[in-house]
């Protein structure tokens, strides 16, 4: 089915269309423009710098608190849970209590609730208060993009999810430098404290600036739906975070948990589709092939992009003893490539003149490709320089794909439809990140035990190589064992970073259920069932 949308992101739209589905006209000029996409900016690194700041001090604030490894776990597990259960839910809130002051509230919210994270002082504490960051947090990313894509004029579309893009990607990019630097050269608290002065500003210029699309309206809240959502969500991003540590579906309580997150869910699927007529997520968006499309997309660029952040680090710190630094500083390599490549790709995409889908081939063909390289270089002895080449040719591949996605998107659909959008992709890059890492550290621990079996077999004085050092008296069996342990776990990595590439190019058939964008100036198609 063809409905009249809007004019391809080339052209300016007439006012009747910027008003066609809101109240008032929401595009700024001048310096208007600049202070608040500041604003919208400050919060969105502040929200993706938060999900991998942590992770390189947990062990000094398991150490500082008296926590144990699994309570540790708890401080990432409890907010990326909360903020899950947020996100399909933030156009409604957007709806309810207006987009400018549920976004200042939750900006306020998020930077309070990291002053208390800073000052707790015992690991449940710590827990409690990340929960409440992460449902402020949730709804930041979703609502900055389709905030940014209403504040720009529509000719500017590239522009406003180039600069989106910048703060989405860069922001966990440089997080791991930034929280290993505070952690070795102040304390672990302001890894939570430097939240406070962007937070504040952030507030500021949304509660005095940004503009609302709509007034709040008195929307019921459809309780059995959002209970039936946490239910469902809570429950299945528990199993992705906690299944590897409880053995999976050996563990009573992962198979309760997976029971939970497959009722849940389906039964919030019926619900909202046919027990309510006010639905907190509105699942009809997907009749949108654009919303569809984003979705699955999302999830293949979150699957990819925080499945290697997560694999990297690993190697290099455990196996090849890099500082925390110098590992950061490899992903921070990979975030430079794609914040001087982004206004580029964002100009050529949002011309019209390269069929999206064309982008996004490119970009997943390159990660793959980056991920085969850098399986092939895994050894125990790789130093820096060898391992950088990969890293730029992935920061190349993820500059292809995100901000050309975001275009297609958002300029195949109709401004209400936007929020829902927004806010599906949103989460599924955070599940797909989060299906992705389960699985790469579940195949890193079964390689891992496979390659040591396989090694220690060979480890007999059949072997002319280790004949010849026990002959020769320079070898010790502690030695011989380190090694074997060593060189197993260098090819699990290689497993790992291989099954990536091949998850890379398997994903690339979601790419054709993207919508064609037109060319010409008449209208845009929006794909219906």
């Amino acid at each position: 089915m063809t409905v009249a949308a809007a004019p391809p992101a080339t052209q300016a739209a007439p006012k009747s269309y910027q008003l066609a589905h809101n109240d008032r006209d929401l595009v700024e000029r001048g310096p208007a423009l600049i202070i608040v996409t500041i604003g919208i900016m400050l919060a969105t690194l502040m929200q993706t710098l938060d999900t991998t700041i942590v992770n390189v001090a947990l062990p000094v604030i398991q150490g500082n608190l008296g926590a144990t490894l699994d309570e540790g776990a708890w401080v990432v597990t409890g907010y990326i849970i909360s903020a899950v259960i947020v996100i399909p839910i933030t156009p409604w809130l957007q709806q309810r209590f207006g987009r400018r002051q549920y976004y200042g509230v939750a900006i306020i919210g998020f930077t309070l609730a990291s002053i208390m994270c800073g000052l707790s002082g015992s690991i449940t504490a710590l827990i409690f208060w990340r929960v409440i960051q992460g449902l402020f947090g949730g709804g930041l990313v979703a609502t900055a993009q389709a905030t940014l894509r209403d504040t720009f004029p529509p000719k500017m579309l590239g522009a406003s999810q180039a600069i989106f893009a910048i703060g989405a990607l860069v922001g966990p990019s440089v997080g791991p430098i930034v929280g290993g630097w505070l952690t070795d050269n102040v304390t672990w608290n302001y890894v939570f404290f430097i939240n406070v002065l962007p937070g504040t500003l952030a507030a500021i210029i949304v509660f005095t600036r940004l503009k609302n699309p709509t007034d709040p309206k008195p929307i019921p809240i459809d309780g059995i739906g959002l209970g039936l959502l946490a239910l469902g969500l809570g429950s299945l991003q528990f199993i992705l975070d906690e299944g590897q540590r409880d053995d999976w579906f050996d563990s009573p309580l992962i198979c309760f948990f997976a029971a939970s997150a497959l009722l849940g869910l389906v039964a919030f699927v019926f619900w909202e589709l046919f027990g309510t007529t006010r639905p907190i997520v509105d699942l009809r968006a997907f009749r949108y092939r654009a919303v569809l499309a984003g979705t699955l997309m999302g999830l293949a660029i979150g699957a990819t992009l925080y499945g290697a952040t997560v694999i990297l680090p690993q190697y290099v710190q455990g196996l090849l003893n890099f500082t925390a630094s110098l590992s950061g500083m490899l992903i921070f390599l990979r975030a430079m490539v794609i914040l001087v490549m982004t206004p580029f790709i964002a100009r050529i995409a949002g011309s019209g003149k390269i069929d999206t889908r064309i982008f996004l081939t490119i970009g997943f063909s390159a990660i793959g490709l980056a991920q085969f390289w850098l399986a092939s270089l895994t050894t125990t002895g790789n130093d820096f320089p060898t391992l950088v080449p990969p890293a730029l040719l992935s920061g190349f591949g993820l500059a292809f794909v995100f901000v050309p996605l975001s275009i297609a998107v958002l300029s195949a659909l109709p401004p209400q439809v936007i929020p829902k959008a927004t806010a599906f992709q949103s989460l599924a890059l955070q599940l797909g990140g989060s299906f992705s890492t389960a699985a790469l550290v579940t195949l890193l621990a079964q390689r891992n035990a496979f390659h040591q079996s396989v090694l220690a077999g060979t480890a007999t004085l059949a072997n002319p190589a280790l004949s010849a050092l026990v002959t020769s008296g320079t070898g010790s069996v502690g030695a011989l064992y380190g090694t074997i342990l060593a060189q197993a776990s260098a090819m699990s990595f290689a497993d790992a970073q291989f099954a990536l590439g091949v998850l890379c190019f398997a994903l690339m058939p979601f790419i054709l259920v993207l919508p064609k964008r037109r060319k010409d100036a008449g209208k845009i198609e929006i794909a219906v069932e």
